[in-house]
C-alpha cells in the first residue's frame, strides 16, 4: 500500500519496529498526527483465537469523545414512554419496524425488548449489515430499558474480534489530553482481559498498536493481565 508524502515524513519520527509503553505511544501518536481536522485515535488488539472461540462484549470508556447517540428502542407500546422518558430518540413497535424495513436509519444504537426480537430479527438484512442489531451479549436486548439507555449515554460502546481476530477501537480524539486517552485504553484492555476465552493460550494477546486516522501505528509493550 503507497501512503503519501506526509505519512512518509511521519515514519522517520521513530522508531516503527519498536513496542513503546502506553504513554509514550500515545504521545507518539499525538506527535504524528498530520491531519488538518481533529483525528480519532485507534488502539488495534491482534488476538490468537481457535475456530470456536471470539471476543465480544461492551465497555463504557471513562472520558467521552463523541456527541450524544440517537437510541432507538423497539418495545411494545405500553413501554413507549418509559423509553422515551429513559432518553431514546424514538420509541415503538411496528411503526419503526416498518420504517426500518424502507431503509430508514435515523440512529445510532438499536435497542429492544426481549419480547420483540421476533419481530426485530426480521431486520437483520437491514441492521445486521449495519452493526445495529439488538444483541444480548452486548445489552441491547433487555427489559431493563432506563438502564441500557442510561449506559449508552454515558458512551458504552461495543468491541468484537474481526474474522481475522483482530479489534479494532475508537478511543479518542488526538486533542484529547494523552492521560485520558490513556485511561480510556487502559479501561478497554483490562475489559478485553476479562472476556479471554477460558482455554485461550497464554499468547492470547499477539500485538496491540495505537494509531490516529492518518497516521501511522506505534505499537506498544503490552502483556495480558497488565
Amino acid at each position: 500500500m503507497k501512503h503519501g508524502k506526509n505519512y512518509r515524513e511521519a515514519l522517520k519520527k521513530y522508531d516503527s519496529m519498536k513496542a513503546y509503553d502506553l504513554e509514550k505511544a500515545v504521545a507518539l501518536v499525538k506527535e504524528l498526527k498530520f491531519a488538518k481536522f481533529d483525528e480519532t485515535v485507534e488502539v488495534h488488539v491482534c488476538l490468537k483465537l481457535g475456530k470456536s472461540q471470539s471476543v465480544r462484549d461492551t465497555v463504557v470508556l471513562p472520558n467521552q469523545f463523541r456527541g450524544e447517540k440517537k437510541v432507538i428502542v423497539f418495545c411494545k407500546d405500553d413501554r413507549v414512554q418509559e423509553a422515551l422518558a429513559a432518553g431514546a430518540a424514538y420509541a415503538g413497535a411496528d411503526e419503526y419496524i416498518e420504517k426500518v424495513k424502507g431503509g430508514w436509519l435515523e440512529f445510532d444504537i438499536a435497542v429492544a425488548t426481549p419480547d420483540m426480537m421476533k419481530d426485530v430479527g426480521r431486520l437483520g438484512m437491514v441492521l445486521g449489515r449495519k452493526g445495529l442489531m439488538p444483541n444480548p451479549k452486548t445489552g441491547t436486548v433487555t427489559n431493563d430499558i432506563a438502564a441500557a439507555i442510561g449506559e449508552l449515554k454515558k458512551g458504552r460502546t461495543e468491541f468484537r474480534a474481526d474474522k481475522t481476530g483482530v479489534i479494532h477501537l475508537a478511543v479518542g480524539k488526538v486533542s484529547m489530553s494523552p492521560d485520558k486517552i490513556v485511561e480510556n485504553i487502559n479501561a478497554f484492555l483490562v475489559e478485553m482481559s476479562r472476556k479471554k476465552p477460558s482455554d485461550a493460550k497464554a499468547d492470547f494477546v499477539q500485538s496491540v498498536s495505537v494509531s490516529s486516522t492518518m497516521g501511522p501505528g506505534v505499537w506498544v509493550d503490552y502483556k495480558v493481565g497488565e
